[in-house]
């Protein structure tokens, strides 16, 4: 408990600045029913559509303040949203075949979350979830959270070096995960780097490499070493255990930490972005309030999402806006797949729909996607990265939907600070990522003179509110550096803001890329490049690409002498990194362009690299 004691102490002073966003008075019963049941009054209603706008000319805005935030836990939540709507749809699951009412959700919820405290879990513990959409995921997602325990969100493609950096940062006490999904053998790859799970007795395993992880939970096959979930569950309904649960439930606080989600931010190695109740909360509640869901009958309310849930935009604007506004969740695959979200969208009667930018380029460019009645469709939301203003006016267009939202935000922030409202023009949608969210207050600094920006002006955008982070689990230092004394977070990002207060995300202070809405750091993949017995040295950038945003490119200079090819160095990489971080370019070069200093300057090396590749 000790090592998140310091972004507890952060998140609160946070959450709690001064006359700005402190305000945690809960949420009448009333009010949340009236919510979930599409009634609401006018004045409370419009609140949020009267966003301040910038003042004196200067790039700074801040939200409403008028509405509450609110002072409840997730498990809170969901049983308020299941005693007022019990018998509506909370999820389907497409390839699963599963399908549970809000009732019969918060009950398999409330079995999951005693049964993990009744195989020695307890409050503030990790747990890893390990694997592709499923229903385990949301189980694993709400339970975690109904008791205490810490859900750490980790890439379903992540290899045996990237498992063991991610169990180790955080000290994961549990994981869960699938025998296998494709050619990824989840169990094969855990005993990699934990030889000793095959011969331990489940629940109490030992390892030497993980000397935190002492219970391995499968999620679909009996297998050596692990607890089964279908008995983990079935250990929880027992009245004891039911009771635990509860005792357990009077000691948790809005602001305990719920979710560790990794990003690689702005430096360095991956980083555990640390997330409270208070966050997701909030933030979730905001994202809908700004969707007008407490508007919508229950057939507007059925909510598509094909994007993963180990990443904000799945678990926070997917799983948690349906929970707090009772709508349903539907998961269309495992994976992304464009096909299976039309087909989900159809059968289901589907009326909004999630992805990033890559999602919504394959699903218009799916072959017979003329075909498809997607009459049902009425809105959806673009987010985790830039979305280019050709595609969201054909989406607008070819999808008809009139209340598309465009949004933005960083993990560690919980994770959306700016969204469009959905009756914003197809201009405003195509040319910003729309207007700061309430509770929150966003500056774009120029960065030379230590001021705010001008209007219209590029600078390095601030985010401050009830959405930062708590922290860095473990990284006092690293947290320091991107959230100050002051509690602005520094996006890292360069924006502009205009006279209305829309904002436009025109690049990155730093090199990282976005492939696709996946957050890949250059620093990472150099370092693996250097294993390599051949490479001298090695500089990644990302090049532009119409379907992902980015691709990598690795410019490789081998050593004197040696020879290979592209593929060779692909081959290396399998199995080794995950594949999105694979480079879809191999450049080899002889040298590389550098500042007079000695640096080699990565926006010169990517301009040469799109000229080289003809892109």
């Amino acid at each position: 408990m000790a090592v998140y004691v310091g972004m507890l102490r952060l998140g609160r002073l946070c959450a709690g600045s001064p006359g700005v966003l402190g305000a945690r008075a809960a949420l009448s019963r009333s009010w949340q029913e009236a919510r979930l049941q599409g009634v609401r009054s006018i004045s409370s209603r419009e609140v949020d559509r009267m966003v301040p706008l910038p003042i004196g000319g200067l790039s700074y805005t801040q939200g409403n303040i008028k509405n509450h935030l609110i002072s409840k836990t997730v498990g809170q939540c969901l049983e308020a949203t299941a005693q007022t709507v019990p018998e509506r749809e909370a999820l389907v699951v497409f390839h699963e075949n599963i399908r549970l009412t809000f009732a019969q959700l918060k009950e398999e919820v409330d079995k999951a979350a005693s049964g993990l405290l009744s195989i020695g879990l307890c409050k503030g513990d990790r747990l890893g979830m390990w694997g592709p959409n499923s229903y385990a995921w949301v189980l694993m997602q709400l339970a975690t959270a109904h008791a205490g325990i810490i859900l750490v969100s980790v890439n379903p493609a992540y290899q045996a070096m990237e498992l063991e950096y991610t169990l180790k940062k955080v000290g994961c006490k549990a994981l869960v995960f699938p025998k296998q999904f494709k050619t990824q053998q989840y169990y094969n790859i855990l005993k990699h780097i934990c030889p000793e799970l095959e011969n331990a007795q489940p629940g109490a395993l030992k390892s030497q490499r993980l000397p935190d992880l002492t219970i391995a939970i499968s999620v679909d096959a009996p297998l050596p070493g692990t607890l089964l979930l279908d008995e983990v569950v079935a250990a929880g309904s027992t009245q004891q255990h039911l009771d635990q649960l509860k005792y357990t439930q009077q000691f948790l606080s809005c602001h305990d930490p719920i979710n560790i989600q990794f990003t690689s931010g702005t430096t360095g190695s991956p980083k555990g972005a640390t997330l409270s109740h208070y966050n997701i909360v909030n933030n979730s509640s905001l994202m809908g309030e700004r969707l007008k869901l407490h508007e919508k009958t229950a057939e507007n309310l059925r909510m598509v999402l094909p994007c993963p849930l180990y990443h904000c935009l799945g678990s926070v604007g997917g799983t948690m806006v349906c929970l707090m506004y009772g709508a349903t969740l539907i998961l269309s695959s495992p994976i992304f797949n464009g096909k299976k979200a039309l087909e989900a969208i159809i059968r289901e009667r589907g009326s909004f729909l999630y992805g990033t930018p890559t999602m919504f380029v394959d699903i218009l460019n799916q072959p017979d996607f003329s075909s498809y009645d997607i009459s049902t469709v009425y809105g959806g939301m673009i987010g985790g990265s830039t979305a280019a203003p050709e595609l969201v006016r054909a989406v607008i267009d070819k999808m008809n939907m009139k209340e598309l939202v465009i949004v933005y935000g960083t993990t560690e922030n919980s994770p959306v600070t700016f969204m469009n409202f959905p009756e914003d023009t197809v201009e405003q949608k195509a040319g910003s990522v729309g207007r700061v969210m309430p509770h929150t207050e966003a500056r774009i600094m120029n960065m030379e003179a230590g001021t705010l920006a001008e209007l219209n002006t590029p600078g390095e955008l601030f985010v401050r509110g009830y959405c930062v982070m708590l922290g860095y689990w473990g990284e006092p230092q690293k947290t320091e550096e991107v959230v100050g004394q002051d509690k602005w977070y520094r996006t890292g990002d360069i924006a502009m803001m205009d006279e209305q207060g829309f904002c436009k995300i025109v690049g990155r202070s730093k090199d990282m890329i976005i492939r696709g809405g996946e957050n890949i750091y250059p620093a990472e993949l150099e370092d693996f490049f250097y294993t390599h017995p051949k490479v001298q040295e090695v500089q990644v950038v990302g090049v532009k690409d119409d379907r992902m945003g980015e691709e990598i490119c690795a410019c490789i200079r081998l050593k004197n002498g040696e020879k290979t090819t592209p593929e060779e160095i692909k081959a290396f990489c399998k199995g080794k990194i995950s594949h999105f971080k694979i480079p879809r370019y191999i450049v080899f070069v002889t040298d590389y362009p550098l500042t007079i200093s000695g640096k080699v300057q990565k926006f010169k090396l990517r301009e040469q690299m799109e000229r080289h590749l003809n892109l």
